[in-house]
């Protein structure tokens, strides 16, 4: 199944600009004097939950605590991935202050309610100097169990083979850059898998054999490509994440500024596939870097609880 109607968001104690992250996310923005980022998340936040929930889409919300900061944790899909056999994998961070959102709770309180029967544990790559962000860094197309992956100082090759490896998916690697040429932090800013569509910046790939190689790999799993251009990719065009409600209605969520970049054509592309869902985090965007999808993390594990400890 290649989406889910369980989604996990993490309500933020501490939302704020990252200096961990910075470096090498381009979309992050310093706040403005007198601005209440705080504040300003909670409310885009708690209006998102209730955006998803009026399409009925089941959203698990894990309230985050103050300390240690985190101020990244409003972005649950990179510390971890589940699967529907039960599987939740445990990936390697770069930021510092990302690996402490691994020990504050979020993942014991899942496994409350779901069935974890497998945890594979690769955050030890860290020591390594190897990093693989999730779902940040890779995109899954879970029916064809193709793995779409834009090598970067937080998408390693080394440490992406083991993981396919485990959970049985070919690699479709890539190099992609943004307009000035400086290599994407993560995958799942420049490209969304669904069920019948694909969003991709297919401009993002300078390299015109990888960039044929990566159109055709997409028609050939039986997606329709919807092109992206620089400004819709810089407007997180490509941070969107298509789920199903409860009656197996197809959504395809975004933030409003994403929607308000595509073109008439462009919509009505997403509408012949999905229900559009644009949602208002204006803040959230230019505080810290990341868009509708990364604010979600797709729960595909089992109900009833029943877990088993991490192998290393």
């Amino acid at each position: 199944m290649q989406t889910t109607h369980t989604v996990l968001m993490v309500r933020p104690a501490s939302f704020a600009f990252n200096p961990d992250t910075a470096a090498n996310n381009r979309f992050q923005q310093q706040a403005q004097g007198g601005e209440n980022v705080q504040q300003q998340a909670l409310e885009e936040f708690d209006q998102y939950v209730a955006d998803l929930r009026a399409h009925d889409v089941e959203v698990l919300v894990h309230q985050d605590r103050a300390l240690p900061h985190t101020p990244d944790s409003i972005f649950p899909n990179n510390c971890w991935s589940s699967h529907p056999d039960g599987t939740l994998v445990i990936y390697p961070m770069q930021g510092h202050n990302r690996r402490l959102e691994r020990n504050k709770g979020v993942l014991d309180w899942l496994r409350e309610q779901h069935q974890v029967l497998q945890c594979v544990d690769f955050s030890g790559l860290e020591a390594q100097g190897l990093f693989l962000e999730g779902t940040g860094s890779m995109v899954f197309d879970r029916e064809q169990r193709i793995c779409y992956a834009g090598y970067s100082t937080r998408t390693h090759a080394a440490a992406l083979q083991p993981v396919l490896d485990h959970l049985g998916y070919e690699l479709c690697g890539f190099n992609a850059v943004d307009r000035a040429g400086v290599p994407i932090y993560h995958t799942n800013v420049m490209m969304s898998v669904g069920q019948h569509l694909a969003v991709v910046c297919l401009q993002a790939l300078s390299d015109p054999t990888e960039r044929d190689g990566l159109r055709q790999r997409l028609e050939s799993s039986g997606k329709e490509i919807l092109a992206l251009d620089w400004g819709q990719l810089e407007s997180f065009a490509g941070n969107m994440l298509e789920v199903h409600n409860r009656r197996g209605e197809l959504l395809l969520v975004m933030s409003r500024t994403a929607w308000a970049s595509l073109d008439a054509g462009q919509r009505r592309q997403v509408e012949r596939y999905a229900t559009p869902l644009p949602v208002k985090i204006d803040t959230i965007e230019r505080i810290g870097g990341g868009s509708a999808r990364c604010m979600l993390a797709e729960v595909f594990l089992p109900k009833h609880p029943s877990t088993v400890e991490c192998a290393r």
